[in-house]
């Protein structure tokens, strides 16, 4: 497991080891979208990590996707997410702002003006939300213009600049898993006819412009970018995996981001081609096969002797495992996760899974 605990360099840190906590949605903010004290001690416990990934944190109040998640787009929610940069701070960790706009995977009744959701081309998911109402169908969105779409570029960078101000490390640009960036990568939600649609030069401009943005705003030694190609997580689907991410990378690359971040699922052979054309440093949450989720820590350390990635990112083992680093060089045992506690609630199932020795 040696290689797990090599530092890397990821941007201008330098990470002590190569385990990242990956980006975990919790749905434990206020309804005003500030996080808590018990977000601070969350994270602090997990401060071990190389890198720690928030969980998705809006951008706008338009880019709210479910409910009781934290946002950047607000002076009370910088000034909350502060508690939780010094917590991890004060225990010698690192953490970036993982910031993701939910585009068609939202409800009306989560804004406060009661708007449609929106997206690159009118087409819903087929999904359902959890909501103060109940479970509730996912609305057909609102196709964006071109002024919703610069204005939602804008509001990437804004938010980037308050997670700087809220003492985070960086940020890391959502465009995985279903969300609004991939909605604009895939051709299955991105119908368009205009600059931003058709074909994949089109397709991945918007994802390119949010990066540049953000890039320009904080320095590109503070972005990430996390993409997931080939997954169907939210009902995305793309014809065109094989050719879609090569060309967003070759796109990406001379902004010279912090980091590739990769949600594989399941196809290593894309994952070391797009290895093998990335420049700078590439985390990777390693699913080499459809049946490896989630991840282990096995997958992890053959990623790296591999050389398919720099450093990996897990989840579940985070979640449920504050001491990860411990427990790995100790062979074990690990805390399962309770999947019945992952969204909403209190401390139980959030920042009271038991230490080694405890």
């Amino acid at each position: 497991m040696d290689e797990l605990f090599e530092p890397v360099t990821v941007g201008k840190l330098e990470l002590p080891n190569r385990l990242v906590m990956a980006p975990m949605t919790r749905s434990r903010a206020t309804e005003d979208g500030r996080v808590t004290e018990l977000t601070a001690e969350y994270y602090a416990q997990r401060a071990g990590a190389g890198l720690i990934i928030s969980e998705a944190v809006q951008p706008s109040m338009r880019g709210q996707g479910y409910m009781l998640t934290p946002g950047l787009h607000s002076a009370e929610q910088t000034q909350a997410w502060r508690a939780v940069t010094d917590a991890v701070h004060g225990k010698g960790g690192r953490i970036f702002a993982q910031l993701m706009h939910g585009g068609r995977i939202g409800h009306p009744v989560l804004y406060p003006d009661g708007g449609l959701p929106v997206a690159p081309s009118p087409i819903a998911s087929g999904l359902q939300s959890f909501t103060p109402d109940g479970m509730l169908d996912h609305p057909v969105p609102r196709e964006m213009t071109l002024d919703d779409i610069a204005e939602t570029v804008a509001d990437f960078a804004s938010a980037a600049r308050n997670a700087v101000d809220a003492g985070f490390d960086g940020v890391e640009v959502h465009g995985a898993n279903g969300y609004l960036i991939h909605q604009f990568l895939a051709d299955g939600t991105n119908r368009r006819t205009d600059a931003y649609g058709g074909s994949i030069e089109n397709r991945i401009r918007f994802a390119v412009e949010v990066v540049a943005a953000i890039a320009d705003a904080i320095g590109p030694d503070r972005v990430g970018l996390r993409v997931s190609p080939g997954g169907t997580v939210n009902n995305i689907s793309e014809s065109d995996t094989a050719d879609l991410y090569p060309e967003l990378l070759r796109a990406v690359a001379p902004y010279n981001p912090a980091y590739l971040h990769i949600m594989e699922a399941g196809d290593r052979a894309l994952t070391e081609r797009l290895r093998a054309q990335w420049p700078g440093t590439l985390i990777l949450n390693p699913h080499p096969t459809p049946e490896a989720f989630p991840a282990t820590v096995d997958n992890g350390v053959a990623a790296l002797r591999d050389g398919v990635a720099d450093a990996v990112a897990f989840g579940e083992l985070w979640l449920a495992n504050p001491d990860l680093p411990a427990r790995i060089k100790a062979g074990g045992p690990y805390n399962t996760a309770d999947r019945g506690t992952f969204y909403g609630g209190d401390h139980r199932g959030y920042t009271d899974y038991p230490a080694l020795g405890a």
